[in-house]
């Protein structure tokens, strides 16, 4: 799973949740975003990150191969809310196409958590191998009973540990440690499992807690490391490259429900067709933030995952509890390079 920026302050948050939702549904309405043919996309990323720029991509290529029928219009930076509330509008037929993190997908639907579990992919490329194929279209497939058509994955980059103190070159190396993490029960099992005190808390908050000493470091990949001035205060990076978790492009089904068959079939393929613009994105932005990373005299260090993955096995267990699960981790590993 990758993090992301807190959603953007809007009126419609002081209303609660089902509030939000109903004032949300209502926000669409008025601005016209629901009217004619003109389909409605959000992402809580700004403007210019890789994924929002994918969905935009898609949009331009599903206006070209419907004769300008179907365009699209995309709500970037968190304009109508957080992921787990404008997937929920998503699932009534509120906005047509989101894109979400895994995080909200993983607490509906039991096979998203199998992209989710930390060590399981043991590269970039293994990770994109395997979910391009059969065992990706499963788990898009299984959003389906929960009001969603999955259509693709995008990336969110390798995460790995940094921290105010030292490198981390094994597991013992992390007691005691304080690690910043996002509000997910499987985050905050990995880090526990791993020796450390895992502490939930808004990505907004991270900068001042290192530089504070409330927390003594977190995780994530290389962009949000950098973007977030996080190299600033926590000088030790260490590549565990501990999840690989993609993010996720959906669409709603009543939306889908209301195309014909030859425009699901051009929806699918565009989303398909926009997802090496998005790779070929992002690992310019990972290059760019490493960069700068680097030239700032962060000390980066790698790690050999072997010595960490040993202390997944039971906190894997507590997570993997049907045999459809079992049966796509065993053969996401069986893709491993030495498998």
């Amino acid at each position: 799973m990758s993090d992301f920026p807190p959603a953007a302050a809007h009126p419609l948050m002081t209303f609660g949740r089902r509030g939000f939702i109903a004032g949300s549904s209502a926000l669409l309405a008025s601005c016209g975003m629901r009217l004619g043919d003109a389909f409605t996309a959000v992402d809580t990323h700004v403007l210019d990150y890789p994924t929002v720029q994918a969905v935009i991509r898609f949009g331009e290529l599903l206006s070209e191969r419907t004769g300008g029928k179907r365009t699209l219009r995309m709500y970037a930076g968190g304009q109508l809310g957080n992921e787990r509330d404008t997937l929920e509008i998503t699932t009534f037929g509120g906005l047509d196409f989101n894109r979400v993190n895994l995080a909200p997908l993983n607490s509906i639907e039991p096979l998203t958590i199998v992209a989710a579990l930390p060590f399981l992919f043991e590269s970039t490329e293994h990770m994109r191998t395997s979910l391009d194929g059969p065992i990706g279209d499963e788990i898009l497939a299984s959003l389906e009973p929960h009001g969603l058509i999955g259509l693709c994955f995008y990336d969110s980059g390798a995460r790995s540990f940094y921290n105010t103190r030292g490198p981390i070159t094994t597991p013992e190396d992390m007691k005691g440690l304080k690690l910043r993490v996002p509000g997910s029960d499987l985050y905050v099992a990995m880090v526990k499992s791993l020796g450390a005190d895992a502490t939930p808390m808004p990505l907004d908050e991270v900068y001042q807690s290192l530089a504070q000493g409330v927390i003594d470091g977190a995780e994530n990949n290389w962009p949000s490391f950098e973007s977030g001035r996080h190299y600033e205060v926590a000088r030790y990076y260490s590549l565990t490259r501990h999840l690989l978790a993609p993010e996720v492009f959906v669409m709603s089904k009543i939306s889908w429900d209301k195309l014909s068959t030859a425009e699901q079939q051009i929806v699918r393929q565009s989303a398909r067709d926009s997802v090496p613009y998005m790779r070929q994105l992002w690992d310019a932005q990972v290059a760019k933030s490493m960069k700068t990373v680097m030239e700032s005299g962060v000390e980066v260090n790698e790690v050999d995952p072997a010595l960490f993955t040993g202390k997944m096995t039971d906190m894997w267990d507590s997570f993997i509890t049907t045999p459809k699960q079992r049966e796509l981790v065993d053969k996401i590993l069986a893709m491993r390079s030495g498998g």
